[in-house]
């Protein structure tokens, strides 16, 4: 059966053939008062029957009751950051397929069916939309560079997949919703989204999606190096989690040279003449190789750890119906391309 939100859910059965498959518009909102009601009038237009999320995270506007007058279903989240307004939403609500955008109108609600349309028939338990800057000046330099840099780095620490890491536009299937456990507490929670994607497997894809301008008289709430310096924090401690072999067996490798080189000259002087004349170097190169050994090990010991976690992670996964179980038990023999075609019409 299905749990309320809060309660733990031990189960997730695929719902009853007669149940209409169900999407989530989800948007996190801070001072957004000015456009909000543009967002929920183009994603309610392209998607008549979305159900629409508005997480109100401490707005000094009108932004809840612009929300609320727009028809869309307004929560609030105390606790200030992205990252705490997606853990609240995914725990909170229950759909078969959720779309979630920064409800600043720089993304294309446009592109929601195709979005959607790209997940179903593939199959994907995520696609991320991908910015496509048609004016020139919607990217800003800083971000269009730090945006390059993390996806970089993530793709060499966890492998190709993602071309725009920090894309706030995203599908998710319900199996990826709830076999998420999201830690990150503001703007990294697009890293660990992708970064749980890669590290499980998951069926992921990517659609070039328009990027525009921020409406004159808004401001982005993205601080360019303190957020930054947070996603990169993010990811060495995902990579600390995750693959902790490879971060500690490049710390014992770099350990083993340094003692070599600390050490060569004492072995080279006790070889020519049979004494030690310099016992500090020695001390450190033989302390130095110590801890690279331990460095070693301590990878070794966390990488079972952490395969027991991924495990653990991927029957969690593994329990939630996928998108093609969940359009199979949809309206009594029709077929999925007609289910399809009602979902995104």
């Amino acid at each position: 059966m299905y749990m309320r939100a809060g309660q733990f859910e031990t189960a997730a059965p695929l719902p009853h053939e007669d149940t209409p498959i169900k999407i989530a518009v989800l948007l996190p909102c801070y001072n957004e008062d000015l456009v909000i009601e543009t967002v929920i009038g183009r994603f309610r237009s392209m998607l008549p029957d979305a159900e629409i999320y508005v997480y109100d995270n401490n707005s000094r506007d009108n932004s809840a009751e612009v929300a609320r007058s727009a028809g869309a279903i307004v929560r609030t989240e105390a606790r200030q950051g992205k990252g705490f307004v997606v853990r609240r939403m995914f725990a909170d609500i229950d759909a078969d397929i959720y779309i979630m955008c920064d409800a600043d109108e720089t993304y294309d609600a446009d592109a929601a069916p195709e979005l959607i349309k790209r997940l179903v028939d593939d199959g994907l338990d995520m696609v991320v939309g991908t910015r496509t800057d048609i004016s020139g000046t919607a990217y800003r330099p800083a971000h269009r560079f730090g945006n390059w840099m993390l996806t970089s780095l993530v793709r060499a620490m966890f492998g190709d997949g993602f071309s725009d890491m920090l894309s706030g536009y995203r599908v998710f299937s319900r199996r990826f919703v709830k076999s998420f456990p999201p830690m990150s507490q503001g703007f990294e929670i697009e890293t660990e989204l992708t970064i749980h994607a890669l590290q499980l497997g998951m069926p992921t894809g990517e659609m070039s999606t328009r990027f525009n301008d921020r409406v004159e008289g808004s401001e982005s709430k993205l601080k360019t190096v303190s957020d930054g310096f947070r996603i990169l924090w993010t990811i060495t401690t995902l990579l600390k989690q995750e693959r902790p072999f490879f971060l500690f067996g490049i710390s014992a490798l770099a350990l083993f040279c340094l003692s070599l080189l600390f050490g060569y000259p004492v072995v080279a002087e006790y070889l020519r003449s049979g004494t030690v004349p310099r016992l500090p170097t020695a001390i450190l190169a033989t302390g130095t190789m110590i801890v690279a050994v331990l460095s070693l090990f301590s990878g070794l010991i966390l990488d079972t750890v952490t395969r027991g976690r991924k495990e653990a992670k991927l029957l969690r996964y593994l329990d939630v119906p996928g998108v093609y179980s969940r359009l199979a038990t949809r309206g009594g023999g029709q077929s999925t391309n007609t289910v399809r075609n009602e979902i995104i019409r």
